[in-house]
């Protein structure tokens, strides 16, 4: 497909290396040329602005998500068919295995696990004195919750992470880190598959419901193990990535902090402000299923359209002051760094839940945080610090 005479064109790569470090400035002129921007670089639609991306997500029977979620075919070949690239009936399906167990219901009796961890996490760490943010902290209390709560065996856990960032790597155009990454994703299916194959999960868990569906028929042994896998890299990745960003976010803003000391009440939405600030999965592909437009942009059938979510949550035309990070922002739950509409991050309840203990528990302890050089990690849709190192100035 290519762009109509009368469309934006922006030619640079948002994939290379510094515009994934730096990418805000690229969001910004998208955004100033219109609301479909032809990426000439990628052979895809960019949709940069905040109306026309919430548009695009809540409108699942013309964007669809089969074939399109990755910006290269052998991804979108691969995973054809989970949760993330189906539409329609067979999405409904397979979230509906899973949905029960991801409800603010159900997510309820682990609120005090993820409580206790994270207070002890943050006593050890704060004990110590310095650490590293992401190390340390943001990564830590992920793994010890996300794998037990989807109930993978022990062995295998030590590559969840590395998996988890290739999955993501995967869903970018074909560059050197997706080339690197379709490797690390063929031994994570292969370790799925091998998990259904034996039905190695902990009673009880995700994993267990999951098999379950398979056992009754309501879902194929290859549906089972692609939703085996759906829910652990954005689990985990999300979740590092805020977490990350809150202490850079608190360590270069220390008003903020204080602000959120004085109010712990303000948590739940300093957790929004966070994700709208520094979004954790910067975009999503989709297909158009027919001749669509845009704003106003004609779109054609067949078309590859790329949702900037972390460009749709510095919207100048939606958020006032986009570019200041503020804790009390009373649209702050409005960001679209969970996604929208049907293919709205199912994880997300267990992601915030996670978050929210552990800045609640540091909030009692800690009254500023002292950065070192922080360090960004490079992945073709993760947003995220790869070390933060932090010293804390206790509480009293």
């Amino acid at each position: 497909m290519t762009a109509t005479a009368a469309a934006p064109v922006y030619e640079a790569d948002i994939y290379e290396d510094q515009a994934l470090l730096e990418p805000y400035e690229h969001y910004r002129s998208l955004r100033e040329l219109g609301p479909a921007v032809w990426l000439e670089a990628h052979g895809a639609w960019a949709v940069p602005r905040y109306a026309e991306a919430k548009a695009v997500l809540f409108d699942s029977d013309t964007f669809r998500s089969a074939n399109g979620i990755a910006l290269n075919e052998p991804a979108n070949t691969a995973i054809l068919g989970c949760t993330l690239a189906s539409d329609g009936d067979l999405h409904t399906r397979l979230r509906k295995v899973v949905a029960h167990r991801l409800t603010p219901r159900a997510l309820r009796p682990m609120n005090e696990i993820v409580t206790r961890k994270a207070e002890a996490l943050v006593a050890e760490l704060v004990a110590g004195g310095s650490f590293d943010a992401v190390h340390d902290l943001a990564r830590a209390l992920p793994l010890s919750v996300v794998p037990d709560f989807i109930g993978w065996p022990e062995q295998g856990r030590e590559h969840l992470l590395e998996w988890a960032g290739a999955n993501f790597d995967s869903f970018g155009p074909m560059n050197d880190r997706a080339r690197r990454a379709m490797p690390k994703c063929g031994e994570m299916a292969a370790f799925g598959a091998e998990i259904v194959r034996t039905g190695n999960v902990a009673p009880g868990s995700l994993g267990a419901s999951v098999l379950e569906a398979r056992d009754q028929g309501a879902v194929t042994t290859e549906q089972c193990m692609m939703l085996m896998l759906d829910y652990l890299a954005p689990s985990l990745d999300t979740t590092i990535s805020a977490v990350g960003s809150a202490i850079w976010l608190f360590g270069t803003r220390p008003d903020q902090w204080d602000a959120v000391r004085a109010d712990p009440g303000l948590i739940p939405n300093a957790v929004n402000e966070i994700v709208r600030f520094e979004a954790p999965i910067r975009a999503f592909g989709r297909v158009a299923g027919t001749d669509t437009q845009i704003g106003g942009v004609p779109i054609a059938a067949g078309s590859r359209v790329l949702v900037l979510y972390a460009s749709a949550n510095r919207d100048e035309r939606k958020f006032e002051r986009p570019d200041e990070f503020d804790v009390t922002r009373p649209d702050a739950a409005e960001q679209l760094g969970f996604g929208y509409g049907e293919h709205g991050c199912a994880g997300q309840g267990l992601a915030r839940m996670e978050t929210q203990a552990l800045l609640a528990a540091l909030a009692r302890s800690v009254r500023r945080f002292h950065l070192g050089e922080p360090r960004r990690a490079l992945n073709n849709l993760i947003r995220a610090l790869g070390s933060l190192p932090v010293t804390v100035e206790r509480e009293g």
